[in-house]
């Protein structure tokens, strides 16, 4: 089995955590202030496909580079490793730019790209296959865009897109563009400014066990979109929706044209919030001709789901604020005497995953196995 189909099953919740491995080791590269190589840059020109860069904790700053090695691991040691902009990016559009295929980046912090037609990256990824593991980006026009090309993957792991740089719009934590494949799990999605948390434009999503909530000012428009549509496998978040969020709809499916030939969406065990006085909208889809599975979601909040007769509903339920430990810090667990637990119906299978999850978030990144089969709706079982 190779290391990216470990770790899609183990986003996926069908392959234990322990499973996942680093690419195999290549040739190391060592790199801080007191190794012989002191900067990414030279490590980034001396690299070559499946080397190993093992990089010393510390700032490392307007150090920028562009990556197209092939199995490259980029891997921080002793501590987080902050690669700082100040004004630096490269190729004109970020602090990285990866090409290579089956890349693996470790422990970074990708911190102020800025870049000439403010659509600056702390990761821009044009070409390959990107895994990021326990990866943060803050203050950036957007944390991590990607190209257009069908044949790009993008694996996200217990990552951290916190808040964006004041922009003209295009300013989203995570912008996936055309395509093949997105995972996200584990990670956490926070106070976004005029543009999105999460959207993409992939054929297939699975967004497992996640945290996308605009928080305490926050200012985002939608929190998840799926600008094209596609198959998207949303189950086991938390999302949720500020007071003061830009755009009435929290979910948005093919809003700019169904471009790819399969249309579906799985909702399924999320937890959905809505801080807005009045007026939300939590789903919009558009193409007609979608698959529509909504199952097993908690809805706190004023707005209801308006829902097409075609689209399947099993066991969505309105909760209500005291319903939970306590939603006024996030904890958003059902009481343990909720009428609410053990009320969650089958919702079979999707996307090519079988809908019912196995693990769920840990805030502020990451996520724990269930100890049992989820029977409660909501991302939370314990």
């Amino acid at each position: 089995m190779t290391p990216r189909r470990r770790e899609l099953l183990a986003a996926a919740g069908l392959l234990p955590w322990g499973a996942l491995r680093a690419a195999p080791a290549g040739p190391v590269l060592q790199v801080g202030p007191a190794r012989a190589l002191k900067s990414l840059a030279a490590a980034a020109r001396q690299a070559r496909d499946g080397s190993v860069i093992e990089v010393d904790a510390g700032d490392y700053v307007a150090d920028v580079a562009a990556w197209p090695q092939h199995d490259l691991t980029l891997r921080a040691v002793g501590g987080r490793v902050r690669v700082i902009g100040a004004g630096a990016q490269v190729q004109g559009k970020g602090l990285f730019v990866t090409t290579g295929r089956r890349q693996r980046i470790e422990g970074f912090d990708f911190l102020g790209a800025r870049v000439p037609d403010r659509n600056g990256a702390g990761i821009r990824l044009e070409a390959g296959s990107l895994t990021l593991v326990d990866c943060s980006f803050r203050d950036n026009e957007n944390g991590l865009l990607s190209a257009n090309d069908a044949s790009i993957e993008l694996d996200i792991v217990d990552c951290d897109f916190g808040a964006i740089l004041p922009g003209d719009g295009r300013t989203h934590n995570l912008y996936v563009g055309a395509i093949g494949r997105l995972a996200v799990s584990g990670s956490w999605f926070h106070h976004g400014l005029h543009g999105h948390l999460l959207k993409s434009r992939a054929a297939l999503n699975h967004i497992l066990y996640n945290r996308l909530t605009d928080e305490i000012g926050g200012r985002a428009s939608y929190e998840l979109e799926f600008a094209n549509g596609g198959v998207a496998v949303v189950m086991g978040n938390l999302i949720g929706q500020s007071s003061t969020t830009e755009n009435a709809h929290v979910i948005s499916f093919g809003a700019e044209g169904a471009t790819w030939s399969r249309q579906a969406l799985y909702l399924v065990n999320n937890t959905l919030v809505d801080q807005r006085p009045s007026g939300g909208i939590w789903l919009r889809v558009s193409p007609r001709q979608a698959d529509v599975v909504l199952a097993n979601n908690l809805l706190v909040g004023s707005p209801k789901l308006a829902a097409e007769g075609y689209w399947t509903r099993r066991a969505n339920f309105s909760a209500e604020w005291d319903e939970f430990v306590q939603a006024a810090r996030d904890d958003y667990r059902l009481k343990p005497g909720s009428s609410l637990r053990g009320k969650a119906q089958d919702a079979g299978e999707g996307g090519g995953l079988r809908l019912l999850p196995t693990r769920e978030y840990r805030h502020p990144r990451g996520t724990v196995a269930l100890a049992g089969p989820a029977t409660s709706p909501g991302a939370f079982q314990r």
